[in-house]
């Protein structure tokens, strides 16, 4: 089996005022990887070069051991895809998409399908017009791991949905990828979500991957130390990953906070989420 499901090498794409510049990450296998950014980070655009929807001036994608290989129907038929919005005509009904699917894909799984169905609630016989958002969330999540996927790749698939469908969508997602052949790439600005089911982290800034990091590293060990001024300019600048001017303190990022409490005994430093992270990246200024 390969360690990898997705490879991105040096990706390169420039448009008009805006560019993505050696974009590199790796989706392992039996892994979820979270991407994250601000609007405008590049994040679609990844998603749409890895696909093959758009061309790239540079770079190596290898998807399910294909290194740049053309989409062909048989590695296509391997990819589960989910973009925001309503994903299937209005007319048709769940029950009725399975149909028209059964004659798209030679390995559909209508058996997997509905059993995803009655796991997510969706009712068969209803027009799709007359379905939440969640609920067409979650019937073209049902459609995307029912033709045997190896690799699912969602783009804001979570996005303006409510709590409850948020975590029934997770479940899914996490029930997927215990088969260690099962991997997942979820774009999503909703960072909480990430923090519960993501194996690792990719954070795009501007077109450019920040930083690629186990989630786990990122929460346990990352840590905002908050600090007056004298303080903050005795720090050693070595540790100090990104910092932010509050009113009244500085907020400093820092890799290790066990290392920065025994180095810094007398200072405050808290756990950072990944929003936290995030937002000092973005905001603050990086040393």
């Amino acid at each position: 089996m390969n360690q990898n499901a997705l490879i991105v090498q040096g990706l390169k794409k420039a448009y008009d005022g805006f560019a993505l510049t050696d974009v590199s990450f790796r989706v392992p296998s039996g892994a979820i990887v979270g991407l994250i950014g601000e609007n405008g980070a590049g994040k679609t655009t990844t998603i749409h070069a890895i696909l093959g929807l758009i061309g790239r001036d540079a770079g190596d994608i290898e998807i399910l051991g294909e290194r740049d290989a053309p989409m062909r129907d048989s590695l296509r038929s391997q990819i589960g895809v989910v973009f925001d919005g309503n994903n299937f005509p209005d007319a048709l009904t769940p029950r009725r998409l399975n149909r028209v699917f059964q004659n798209l894909y030679a390995n559909w799984r209508e058996e997997t399908y509905f059993s995803l169905l009655e796991k997510m609630a969706l009712p068969e016989d209803r027009k799709i017009k007359a379905l939440s958002k969640g609920m067409k969330m979650k019937l073209a999540i049902a459609a995307a791991l029912s033709h045997d996927p190896r690799l699912l790749i969602l783009d804001e698939a979570t996005s303006g949905l409510d709590p409850i469908a948020r975590d029934d969508i997770l479940d899914v997602l996490w029930d997927f990828v215990q088969d260690e052949s099962h991997s997942v790439l979820l774009s999503s600005h909703i960072t909480s979500d990430l923090e519960k089911i993501a194996d690792y982290i990719v954070f795009l800034h501007r077109g450019r991957v920040l930083l690629e990091k186990p989630k786990d590293e990122l929460r346990y060990q990352y840590g905002i130390l908050k600090c007056g001024e004298s303080q903050f300019g005795a720090l050693d600048r070595a540790d100090i990953l990104a910092y932010r001017k509050q009113d009244y303190e500085w907020d400093v990022l820092v890799a290790d906070r066990a290392a920065a409490q025994r180095k810094y005994p007398g200072a405050v430093i808290d756990p950072a989420s990944i929003d936290d992270i995030m937002l000092l990246y973005i905001k603050g200024v990086q040393e």
